[in-house]
Formats: structure tokens, sequence, C-alpha cells
């Protein structure tokens, strides 16, 4: 099968690619190599274009996409773009406004997916984290279960097509599930998925709810130490990923990548090299063995990449239990 219509089906009957590529950019790159690295991502073949609010680039990856229907490359209807809902967007009057911004930057009419970004309402303004005079992190009290109504209607208002949630917990999940009137469950949570975080357990729990889960760092991290300890290990330099890597004539990045789709999990891949990025869609190209599998299995040991440290102090901080 045509790597572009390899799909998982949604709970509410859309279908979103199982391989997507981010868009977030590390510390010290151009915001302009979002714009380069989307038009190449869509060119190699990727049809998932993930992206957020916070990452400030919604406008270069927004002209990306356009320039490539512009040129006949894809349809808009062959692309599924995600955005996201930032914290300080947690009250239910700022849903919509902050859909609205993103697609005003996209310069799109809807998007494909519409998530909330992280379970912890922070208080609204210009600033991403805010804080006060102290640097004490400032909270805002939002009951999650009143900002998913307002994502509900975004998508009844036909702005997003599906919604979801990212970097929630399970019982954060139980919340929004177990609400009276939930009219929309989440179709996806987005979290941080690798061999060293396999997530085996919040994997069982969406599955047993009809929820996709979708990886990000899922090649490990771009080391940017705004949200990751310098000191991390290296996934990629794993010597038992780099074995099974040999042994299928395949990088250690693309056994990352075939282990998470092995398993039903949607993949995030970012890069900015062009050689990486076209290299990316060659894990439609081979399998692991059920032995490989469980091989990469053991390299689990509940390590985190992304920390966010700096919501840490959130009463809401959803990295504090295990799952």
């Amino acid at each position: 099968m045509d790597h572009k219509y390899q799909c998982v089906a949604l709970n509410d009957g859309h279908f979103m690619p199982v391989l997507g590529f981010g868009t977030a950019v590390p510390e010290k790159v151009p915001m302009s190599e979002a714009l380069k690295a989307t038009k190449l991502a869509i060119d190699a073949g990727f049809r998932h274009i993930d992206s957020a609010y916070s990452y400030e680039v919604e406008e270069e990856v927004g002209l990306a996409i356009r320039s490539k229907i512009a040129d006949g490359t894809v349809k808009r209807e062959d692309i599924f773009y995600t955005t996201k809902l930032w914290p300080t967007f947690s009250r239910p009057e700022l849903v919509r406004s902050s859909l609205e911004l993103s697609l005003k930057k996209l310069q799109l009419d809807y998007v494909d997916l519409f998530i909330i970004h992280f379970p912890m309402p922070l208080q609204p303004g210009d600033q991403i984290v805010p804080r006060d005079e102290n640097g004490k992190l400032l909270f805002e009290t939002v009951d999650l279960c009143d900002t998913w109504e307002a994502m509900e209607k975004c998508k009844d208002s036909g702005l997003a097509k599906s919604i979801g949630v990212s970097n929630f917990n399970r019982r954060q999940l139980e919340r929004i599930l177990n609400k009276p009137g939930l009219k929309y469950k989440p179709v996806c949570n987005q979290v941080e998925c690798h061999p060293y975080l396999n997530q085996s357990k919040m994997l069982d729990f969406c599955k047993s709810k009809d929820i996709a889960l979708v990886a990000y760092c899922c090649l490990g991290t771009s080391r940017d130490s705004r949200w990751v300890d310098q000191s991390s290990p290296f996934l990629l330099d794993d010597p038992v990923l780099g074995a099974i890597a040999k042994k299928h004539k395949r990088t250690p990045a693309l056994v990352a990548l075939r282990y998470q789709l092995q398993r039903g999990i949607v993949v995030l891949a970012k890069s900015f090299n062009e050689k990486r990025i076209r290299e990316n869609m060659q894990v439609f190209d081979f399998q692991l063995t059920p032995e490989d599998m469980k091989i990469i299995d053991g390299l689990n040991r509940n390590f985190r990449y992304n920390t966010a440290s700096f919501l840490a102090d959130h009463p809401d901080f959803p990295f504090h239990d295990e799952y």
C-alpha cells in the first residue's frame, strides 16, 4: 500500500496518517527553516503536519502548505494538519480565539486536529509562560471539562475536524471521558514516547478507549536546553538499536520509528535535514521481527526527555503520575 494511505481510523470517523512531520524549531535554528523543512517533508511524501501556537512557526508552516497546494503537489484535503491550544487559552471563552489565531497565521479555513497542549491552565496574556515578579508560575483556575466543551464547539463549527489532547496522564484523560454530557471523546493523546519511555500502560489504556496514541520525541530530542537536560542519553546511539539497525540495513532512527508503528502508535518525526527527512519515509519499507520488538521493549527505563520542568510547580502537572 502506498505510504500516503497508511492511516489510523479515529473514533470520530476521520483518518490520521500514521507518520507525521513535527515542526517545533530547536533553539538557535532560524524560524525560516520551518518553511523550508515543511516543503521538503511534503515533497518527500509526508501528509501529516504537526504544529502548535506555541511553536511560533505557523505562518511559515502555513506558507509551506499553501505553496505545495499552489504548485499542485497536494490538495488541501491531502494534508492532515494539527495545531494545539496553549494553556494560557484554557478559559472556555478563549479557546475558539486561539484556534482562529492559528488559522489566521496559517491562512487556512480549518485544521484537521485541534488538541489541548498541556492539561494545566495558565493565566491568559502575551507571555507563553506567565510568571509574577518573583518568577512564580501564574496558574489559572479552569475546569478542563469546561475547556473541553469549548473544544467540542470548535469541532461543531467546522474550524477543527477532530479534537484531542496532549500530555494528559490517565487521571486527566478519565476526567474528560467521564464528563457528564460528553459530546466527543478525544481522538488522540499526544505524548512523549520512544524506546526509553515506551508508554506501554498509556498505550493499553488508550487502545481500550479507542483513543489514538501519538508519539513525539520518538527519536530522542534535538536537546533544546529550554526543555531537555543536556546530560540526557542519546537514544539513537543506543547499541541495541544500532545492532538491530545493522541487521536490517537501516538507521537507528528508522528502527525507532518502525518500533512505534508496529505497536499501533502514530509517530511524529522531526528533522531539518533534507536527507533525513526523505530517509524517514523508508519506515514503510521493512518490518521488525517479534524478537526485535521484544528486545526494544527491554530498553524501556521510563526516561523522559521533555521534562517541561518550567511548568513542574503547577498543581495539575501531568508527569508526576506514572501514566
